[in-house]
């Protein structure tokens, strides 16, 4: 029997395709943030007996368009575009590939703090205009820096060791993390003020919830210390746009490194693009070479188990508790 699986964006990397090709499934990609009634009009056609998303909304129309649809997993760990209670009314497990590409959101957080430190991204626009800034330059050196770390999961956990050469402090925030590692240079803090007060950079690595829209807000930025920084790899809606574009016009802090955003992309006509002191990157932290082959088997293989009957690792399926309840 032939099995269908549809990508809601383009093909998977080609280690994946191939081992869908060698199983003999039907894989069917599709153009990246299609309207919603054009994706459910593709997926009520094809009937699809998986889905993995890649870009854009998963909704409860989409998932209640294909019966046959036995799973769905997330080409990646960020799962609040799927509507993960109606899969879960449908008896349909939805997994994220945990893990898979931490290694290349991490090192992408720790190069936006040091284009924001150092102005890279600002100086690189105005060389090509014909600008030399060079006597008026005036960067930050993270060396001895307190790093401040809004979740400790597979991304925070590797940041936190690439910033150890630097002799950077590290404080960790995360009331749902039972153990600390053991570093020497790491420390648990359990009140988020102090947290935003002490650090000198915020990178924020938590999952996005019903209660955390707008984590960072406007309260939020002004305890911050005024030369810090805050690097957003995670999602978007963490952060009040509006506030931070006041903070940064106002110099409340000193810069921002953003990966995510809310709404996702941006306008063209967003004031975020009016900021000189915003290094921006269109929400590619795991778009590696590598980062793209792991999460496009691990993800696939998901699948595959689904259909096979084998149970996943609890951990790796986002909706179980629904399923529980």
């Amino acid at each position: 029997m032939t099995r269908t699986l549809l990508l809601t964006g383009p093909e998977l990397a080609a280690d994946a395709m191939r081992l869908a090709a060698s199983e003999g499934v039907r894989v069917i990609p599709t153009t990246p943030y299609l309207p919603a009634e054009a994706l459910e009009a593709i997926i009520r056609r094809e009937q699809p007996d998986a889905i993995i998303v890649r870009q854009g909304e998963l909704t409860r129309a989409m998932i209640e368009a294909s019966p046959k649809l036995k799973v769905i997993a997330k080409h990646g760990v960020g799962y609040n575009t799927i509507d993960i209670q109606a899969a879960a009314a449908h008896g349909i497990p939805v997994s994220i590939a945990v893990g898979a590409n931490a290694q290349s959101v991490a090192e992408h957080a720790f190069a936006l703090m040091f284009s924001v430190a150092r102005q890279t991204a600002l100086l690189d626009a105005r060389l090509r205009d014909g600008h030399w800034d060079k006597s008026s330059a005036n960067g930050i050196e993270l060396s001895g820096k307190t790093l401040g770390l809004v979740g400790l999961g597979s991304i925070g956990s590797i940041l936190m060791d690439l910033v150890a050469p630097l002799r950077m402090t590290v404080k960790v925030y995360d009331p749902y993390l039972q153990q600390l590692p053991q570093r020497d240079h790491v420390q648990r803090e359990e009140d988020f003020d102090r947290l935003l007060a002490d650090s000198d950079i915020i990178s924020l690595h938590c999952p996005l919830t019903e209660a955390n829209h707008n984590l960072i807000g406007a309260a939020q930025l002004q305890r911050m210390r005024p030369g810090s920084i805050l690097i957003n790899t995670a999602r978007g809606e963490l952060v009040d746009t509006q506030a931070l574009v006041e903070a940064l016009s106002e110099r409340t802090i000193a810069g921002a490194g953003l990966d995510t955003f809310n709404p996702e992309p941006p306008p063209a006509d967003s004031p975020l693009w009016g900021l000189p002191t915003l290094v921006a990157t269109p929400h590619v932290g795991a778009n590696t070479s590598e980062a793209r082959d792991r999460v496009g088997l691990v993800a696939l293989r998901q699948v595959f188990d689904v259909w096979a009957g084998t149970p996943l690792d609890p951990r790796c399926v986002v909706n179980r508790h629904l399923f529980d309840s």
